[in-house]
């Protein structure tokens, strides 16, 4: 009988995170536009990977934002902008481009374990009643503003299946894919149901290059997001 190999382990500032890491409760608000596929391939290049076309000539953009409530990597907020990609190894996965969040233990550790483009913001979350809006900020300058609305539930059978999902990200020369698995819960969707405004930023000045701000062809949110994630492992 083979011995079972070890857990990985990492050590950031003094902690010892063992993977697979665990987000036990987690809020996600997300947005998905069509936009020009040549200018998103454009603008994740230099990842080497290739943007998914959903229709002829059309890619898919995600701007997303998690309230992490209870992980092995503390509780903080995070804004990504994600484009769909062709996996090198045949499914659709997610390259994330931007990634601010809000405490300094998960932006070290998501720079050094999985090589996320994760920077340190500023964020303000507005509740509403059933609407969300928030506004993150980097160096003082907005990259975006936006406000959901809510959407109807999605029946629980297709909504609160558990899914495998593929990450990439590439920073300091090296193109990095992450497995990781997801079960949501309390699905809601609606076409539209977005409001976003850009700001002054240099990320801001990128997704006006993809024809942003326009209208969502969908937005979905979950008020849990049960996730684990492994060790990224190098493609490129």
């Amino acid at each position: 009988m083979e011995d079972t190999p070890a857990p990985s382990r990492h050590t950031i500032a003094g902690t010892e995170l063992t993977m697979p890491v665990r987000v036990r409760r987690a809020r996600q608000w997300t947005a998905m536009f069509a936009v020009d596929a040549a200018a998103a391939q454009a603008m994740i290049d230099y990842s080497g990977l290739r943007v998914a076309r959903a229709l002829p000539g059309r890619a898919v953009v995600v701007l997303m934002l998690m309230q992490y409530l209870d992980s092995d990597l503390g509780r903080y907020y995070e804004y990504g902008t994600n484009v769909l990609v062709k996996s090198p190894e045949g499914p659709t996965g997610a390259f994330i481009h931007h990634l601010p969040v809000d405490q300094a233990f998960t932006c070290e550790a998501g720079r050094s374990i999985w090589g996320y483009p994760k920077v340190l913001a500023d964020f303000d979350v507005r509740e509403r009643g059933r609407r969300l809006a928030f506004d993150v900020r980097h160096d003082g300058r907005l990259i975006v503003d936006m406000e959901f609305a809510a959407g109807q539930p999605l029946p629980a059978v297709l909504g609160e299946r558990e899914q495998v999902y593929r990450t990439y990200s590439h920073t300091d020369g090296i193109t990095r894919e992450t497995l990781g698995h997801s079960r949501p819960s309390a699905v809601r969707v609606r076409p539209g149901g977005v409001r976003l405004r850009l700001g002054d930023h240099p990320y801001s000045d990128e997704l006006r290059a993809l024809g942003l701000p326009k209208r969502a062809f969908v937005c979905q949110t979950a008020d849990n997001v049960d996730m684990t994630f492994g060790d990224a492992r190098e493609i490129g």
